[in-house]
């Protein structure tokens, strides 16, 4: 706590400002934006690098987070302050840092993968920025940060080779694959064997509201997973699509394909949690057709683009 006081002590609304912009760039929103492009527009398979860091990381991440159950920096201390323009995205627990986990995920697996020096130096000092964003807004401990980071950089380094090797063996993505989806398939049992915390105290309530994120979230990864084994299979047997367009092309497949995909994600919303009943299931199978509509339905379009490549 003493490293969070000396920069709750350096705070102005300048560097507020510029700490909350910069803590953006470990949102999901962010990650599924350069991860589309780079499945889309640059190269499959380190698309397909990226993701796997991404989402093997969140599991393992989001999985930490309920079993250890740490709580907030500014409620173990309530004397400590942070900047409030941040605590609406400081969501469930603090252990680790959620979005250090996600902003070295995926600025490191392009710092590992490109040849461009230049860009390999941004990507790293990006994402040693975020961590210190998570500190200096108040929402993050050092150990949250470190472990988060740590979490990743593990992944990074350790799934390269793998995913790499992949371009002679292609069969070694499912097993990558089949090894992620037993991973979020034991979130989902360790969620569902877990009984959740009943009680009218503030204290309780808030403990159910982290494990009920920790639920949806177990569920969500779950779908993902799956939707990426099956349009890893899709693919390499019969769809094949380019990544090769022209710029107008990139930018087209690129604006209409988030476009899409997040049209799909909110409009299933509803109607699939009524499906199922309520239960979280709902978001499994949600983002299970999300992934098949970014990842198969979408692609199919990328030929007529590939035509005017030069």
């Amino acid at each position: 706590m003493q490293l969070l006081y000396w920069f709750e002590s350096i705070r102005t609304p300048a560097l507020d400002t510029v700490m909350s912009l910069v803590t953006r760039l470990g949102e999901e929103s962010l990650f599924l934006l350069i991860g589309l492009f780079i499945f889309w527009c640059v190269d499959k398979r380190k698309g397909y690098y990226l993701l796997t860091v991404g989402l093997t990381g969140t599991i393992i991440s989001q999985w930490l987070k309920v079993v250890c159950a740490v709580p907030r920096p500014w409620v173990k201390d309530p004397d400590f302050t942070i900047v409030e323009s941040a605590r609406d995205a400081a969501t469930g627990y603090s252990f680790p840092s959620g979005h250090t986990q996600s902003a070295v995920g995926y600025l490191g697996s392009i710092a590992r993968f490109t040849d461009r020096w230049w860009l390999r130096v941004i990507c790293i000092v990006l994402a040693l920025l975020v961590a210190v964003s998570r500190m200096y807004l108040g929402v993050h401990t050092p150990a949250d940060v470190g472990v988060g980071l740590l979490i990743s950089l593990v992944l990074v380094l350790a799934l390269y080779p793998l995913v790499e090797s992949t371009l002679w063996f292609p069969n070694r993505m499912y097993v990558i694959l089949a090894g992620m989806l037993v991973l979020s398939g034991a979130f989902v049992v360790y969620m569902e064997l877990t009984v959740p915390p009943v009680g009218s105290s503030e204290v309780l309530m808030e403990a159910y509201e982290n494990w009920a994120e920790a639920h949806k979230n177990a569920y969500t990864l779950l779908g993902a997973v799956a939707g990426v084994q099956v349009v890893y299979a899709i693919d390499s047997q019969f769809l094949h699509f380019p990544t090769r367009a022209p710029w107008w092309g990139q930018l087209v497949k690129l604006v209409v394909g988030i476009g899409l995909t997040l049209a799909v994600k909110e409009l299933l919303k509803a109607p699939l949690l009524a499906f199922c009943g309520g239960h979280d299931a709902a978001h499994a199978l949600r983002y299970f057709l999300v992934v098949l509509v970014a990842g198969c339905l979408w692609p199919m379009t990328f030929r007529f683009f590939e035509k005017y490549a030069k």
